[in-house]
């Protein structure tokens, strides 16, 4: 199987839900499920938590897992996991956001097994659209595909746009972006160097600098839709997932 560096980017300050890394109603630290996740992954050669909160690196010592502190500075995820890859030596890198607790191991997977290809220098994951609400939705990011899988362009608006009849959901035209990413190191390295894109800042979309630069983004497909956590409202749906599943294994 082919073998990759698993980075989880885990920032304490969120503006929606201030301490969501440290999250326990579980008994466990809401980045600890995540990390738990990521290390059932077979192509798991290394899963690191990088943060730039002692609080986090605390937390992460506390169960175990590797972390490495980075600058304050950062503008987002992205470059904070390049922070930890330029010491890292894993060819393929996977972007693990710090607040997917349910972040299916298969799908990482998947992820590294399409960036294991020569020609592709970035990876993503994209699901089936199933209703019209979703669709519709500009918290959903849709992407379209072509046939050989590179992406043609993410948004928030409902796209491919049915100019006639309604949007054939639940078929590969319609798809929501599935927010985990792989990268090879050299391009990590290179794509943070990048200048913002006006399409990156129009749609609030960092993977528009991409594809805006002429970079392929290769969109593999899953059935998982795993919903991360953003708000306390999602956290508290979260936990009512976890203590119904161990309700039911201890049945």
């Amino acid at each position: 199987m082919v073998k990759a560096a698993i980075v989880i980017p885990a920032r304490f300050g969120s503006c929606r839900l201030p301490g969501k890394p440290l999250l326990r109603q579980t008994g466990k630290y809401l980045i600890q499920h995540v990390y738990e996740r990521a290390k059932e992954a077979g192509c798991a050669e290394q899963v690191v938590i990088a943060t730039d909160d002692p609080r986090v690196r605390a937390a992460a010592q506390h169960f175990g897992a590797p972390c490495l502190m980075t600058a304050r500075c950062h503008a987002n995820g992205t470059q904070r996991v390049a922070e930890v890859a330029a010491s890292l030596r894993a060819n393929i890198i996977i972007n693990v956001q710090g607040d997917e607790p349910l972040i299916e191991p298969a799908d990482i997977d998947k992820l590294a097994e399409q960036a294991s290809s020569p020609h592709v220098v970035m990876a993503t994951l994209a699901a089936p659209i199933r209703d019209v609400g979703t669709y519709r939705d500009p918290n959903c990011v849709k992407v379209v595909r072509a046939d050989d899988g590179r992406a043609m362009y993410f948004s928030r608006a409902p796209i491919p746009f049915f100019r006639e009849g309604t949007p054939a959901l639940g078929s590969a035209c319609v798809l929501q972006h599935i927010g985990i990413y792989a990268y090879r190191r050299d391009f990590l390295m290179q794509l943070v160097q990048m200048p913002v894109h006006e399409l990156e800042i129009i749609e609030k979309l960092e993977q528009l600098r991409v594809l805006a630069r002429g970079f392929p983004i290769h969109v593999g497909l899953t059935d998982h839709v795993s919903r991360g956590v953003d708000t306390y409202e999602d956290y508290r749906r979260f936990v009512e997932q976890f203590r119904s599943r161990n309700r039911m294994l201890a049945a």
